[in-house]
C-alpha cells in the first residue's frame, strides 16, 4: 500500500488531508515540523511527500533542497501564496507539483495518485541494453531511465520538465501546442493549464543554459506552441 507523509502544521487542514487519503485507500502519516521530513524519508517507505511552504521550524523549500540531495521521492507543495515567483522557485528545486490553499482534499488525492502513478510506471533501466542512450542532435534521452542529456551534461530535470522536453524531442522542430504538451506529460486536467507549461519551459531553459546552450534550443512560436532545435 503506498504511504503519503504530510508535513502541516494547520490541525484543520492535515486532519482532511489525512481523512481523503485514507478514505482512498492510501496510508498516511503526518508531521509537524521541517526538521522531521528528511529523517522520515531517510528511513524508506515514503511514496509521496506532501509539504507545507511554511513551517514553524523552517521553509519547505529548503526540506525540498535538503531531499533532492539524496532522493527523487515526489514532492507536492502547500502553500497559501500564488505567486509566479514562489511557483517557479519550487519547481526549480525540483517538486512535482503545487497546490495553493484553499483546496479541495478531493483535488490533492488526486494529483497524489497521479505522482503515484508516474513513480510506479516507470520501469527500470534495462540490463541488457548496452546502450539506452538515443541521440537527437546535442540532446541524448535514455526514455527507460527518464535521462536527457545535453553536450553530454546530463540535465537534473523534475518529471514535467522531462516530459516536455522528451514530447519535444520526439519530433524536433515540429511546434507541439500547450494542449499538446499537456496531453503527452500531465496526468490528469488538473493540472492543465498553459501558464503551467510556459513555467516548465521557462526552467527547462535555465537548466539548459546552465548546460552551455546558446542560443536557446527551445523556440517559443507565439499562438502555436514550442519547438527544439536539436
Amino acid at each position: 500500500m503506498p504511504r503519503v507523509l504530510i508535513a502541516e502544521d494547520e490541525a484543520a487542514i492535515a486532519d482532511a488531508v489525512l481523512y481523503a487519503l485514507r478514505s482512498e485507500g492510501i496510508e498516511a502519516d503526518h508531521c509537524l515540523l521541517a526538521r522531521e521530513v528528511a529523517p522520515r524519508v531517510r528511513a524508506g517507505g515514503v511514496d509521496v511527500v506532501v509539504l507545507d511552504v511554511g513551517l514553524p521550524d523552517g521553509s519547505g523549500f529548503d526540506v525540498c533542497r535538503e531531499l533532492r540531495g539524496f532522493s527523487d521521492v515526489p514532492v507536492i507543495f502547500l502553500t497559501a501564496r500564488n505567486d509566479e515567483i514562489d511557483r517557479v522557485l519550487g519547481l526549480e528545486l525540483g517538486a512535482d507539483d503545487y497546490v495553493t490553499k484553499p483546496f479541495s482534499p478531493r483535488e490533492l488525492v488526486a494529483r497524489v495518485r497521479a505522482r503515484l502513478r508516474r513513480a510506479g510506471a516507470g520501469p527500470a533501466a534495462s540490463l541488457a541494453s548496452a546502450d539506452p542512450w538515443v541521440t537527437r542532435g546535442a540532446f541524448a534521452i535514455d526514455r527507460e531511465g527518464h535521462r536527457i542529456r545535453y553536450r553530454q551534461q546530463l540535465l537534473d530535470l523534475t518529471r514535467y520538465e522531462y516530459a516536455v522536453l522528451d514530447a519535444l524531442l520526439q519530433r524536433p522542430g515540429a511546434i507541439l501546442s500547450r494542449a499538446q504538451l499537456m496531453d503527452r506529460g500531465w496526468d490528469s486536467d488538473a493540472d492543465s493549464a498553459d501558464r503551467t507549461v510556459d513555467t516548465h519551459v521557462k526552467t527547462l531553459r535555465a537548466k539548459l543554459r546552465a548546460a552551455g546552450a546558446d542560443p536557446d534550443p527551445i523556440r517559443t512560436h507565439r499562438g502555436l506552441g514550442y519547438a527544439v532545435d536539436a
